[in-house]
């Protein structure tokens, strides 16, 4: 994400005829194993999303050319610069340069097409699969409760979705992605709503404007949803509603713009593919907030013991699972920004061996605990899997996937046990799911990849 900006920006400056930033020489590889070792290397590198690219041509003579023609190309040399300082270049791509009756300028860059196609359709489906979380958040809430909330409870769910997306598009995706900070790296905001996609490939080499806005959309509002399974059963509807307005249109694009938005975590070394800590534990935190501040449902804690308050239909809690399994495919799968293979197949693989290992711990751990199995458990071990590894799934290999997912399984089993002693209501587990294994999440890529460190995360 903090790619898709830079890509941006740097694009934008060779239009205006600023200066081209320089172009350090590739050293040539002798070796096939030095050229895989180089690869390897880009790839790693390249997914941490901290790549710059810019594109060396003559600007004056094609917006010259355009200003005579209406329409003008040349050949370009695209340039891309990685993270650790490195730089590789060569590629020749088609920049089109158009002028508009307005008299301004419009370009397009036409690098691998069909690579292009592919990438954005791919991002829209994911697009898609995380919208279909939003299904899974909704029916995992309304069958860990009670009967008489589950319409409260659909309506704050559906509502969600709708009014994120509204506040998001409004004022929360310039938030998160301002270009230019104007408090520090803490801060910054590009203005009110969101524009119009002229810059087609010029935008980014995996997909559109539009598409990059509808992916982040959805991200936006899932942390809304995380927030609703913790304060459900005792919040009124418009209270709620307000509170996600904020939380999901400014309160998660500032911190997301920390991360992915070219802010201060950038300087750590900092790496959340696809929000352990800039969704999930921003959602936890603010399921936290809630709770501590509504207090327990009524008999939920009673002169120091604690009843457990049944959820009424777990068949429809274990649809909300499987929903959120299946979405987080698109959730993690997607956040590479392209299709390309190896790294989108790569991702998919750890997401699903770490909630298969989420599972099989929270299972072990719990029935171990209790004597007796527990389906709520092991529907939240699921997700406490996918919660850990949506930070590092695209630098850790399966063993680590594995370690991973399991530790937060028995991480979710324990911190419910936990709120219970702190007397902390969460009827579904969301604090323990999204605030404690995000959390996790994060700290494990620091320990389990090269691509950051603990400290940096």
């Amino acid at each position: 994400m903090k790619k898709m900006m830079m890509t941006l920006l740097l694009f934008m400056a060779g239009i205006l005829g600023a200066q081209e930033a320089p172009v350090a020489e590739v050293p040539a590889a002798e070796t096939k194993a030095a050229v895989e070792a180089v690869a390897e290397e880009a790839k790693v590198v390249y997914a941490q999303l901290g790549s710059k690219v810019s594109f060396e041509y003559d600007v004056e003579a094609l917006k010259a050319e355009a200003s005579e023609k209406g329409e003008a190309s040349t050949v370009a040399t695209k340039i891309t610069t990685f993270s650790d300082g490195s730089v590789t270049g060569g590629e020749n791509v088609t920049i089109t340069m158009t002028k508009a009756e307005d008299g301004t300028y419009s370009v397009a860059v036409a690098e691998d097409e069909a690579f292009f196609t592919t990438s954005n359709v791919f991002m829209m489906f994911c697009a898609v699969l995380v919208f279909i979380m939003h299904l899974g958040f909704c029916t995992l809430e309304v069958g860990f409760c009670r009967a008489k909330n589950a319409v409260n409870i659909i309506f704050k769910n559906f509502s969600i979705v709708a009014l994120a997306t509204l506040v998001y598009a409004i004022v929360g995706f310039n938030i998160m992605y301002p270009g230019d900070f104007s408090i520090g790296q803490f801060f910054g905001f590009a203005g009110f709503g969101i524009g119009n996609d002229v810059l087609g490939y010029g935008y980014n080499g995996g997909y559109t404007y539009y598409t990059d806005f509808l992916f982040q959309a959805m991200f936006a509002a899932a942390t809304g949803s995380i927030v609703s399974g913790a304060v459900c059963e005792r919040i009124k509807i418009n209270a709620f509603l307000i509170f996600s307005i904020v939380f999901c249109g400014i309160v998660y694009p500032i911190v997301g713009s920390w991360g992915w938005g070219g802010g201060f975590l950038g300087d750590f070394g900092f790496h959340d593919l696809a929000g352990s800590g800039l969704v999930h534990a921003t959602g936890g935190a603010g399921a936290l907030a809630g709770a501590i501040v509504l207090g327990p449902r009524i008999g939920k804690y009673v002169n120091g013991k604690t009843f457990a308050i049944m959820g009424h239909n777990m068949p429809v809690a274990a649809i909300g699972a499987f929903l959120l399994w299946f979405g987080w495919f698109g959730f993690n799968g997607g956040s590479q920004l392209n299709a390309d293979p190896a790294g989108t197949s790569g991702i998919m693989v750890m997401t699903l061996l770490a909630s298969c290992a989420g599972v099989a711990a929270a299972m072990i751990f719990s029935w171990v605990l209790s004597g007796k199995p527990d389906l709520s458990m092991v529907l939240n071990g699921a997700l406490a899997g996918l919660v850990g590894i949506t930070a590092g799934a695209d630098v850790v290999g399966p063993q680590s996937a594995i370690i991973i997912g399991a530790v937060a399984g028995v991480l979710v089993v324990a911190a419910v046990l936990l709120l219970d002693k702190l007397k902390i209501d969460d009827p579904v587990g969301a604090i323990p799911v999204h605030l404690i294994c995000g959390s996790w999440g994060v700290i494990a890529t620091g320990i389990f990849s090269d691509a950051a460190t603990v400290g940096g995360q």
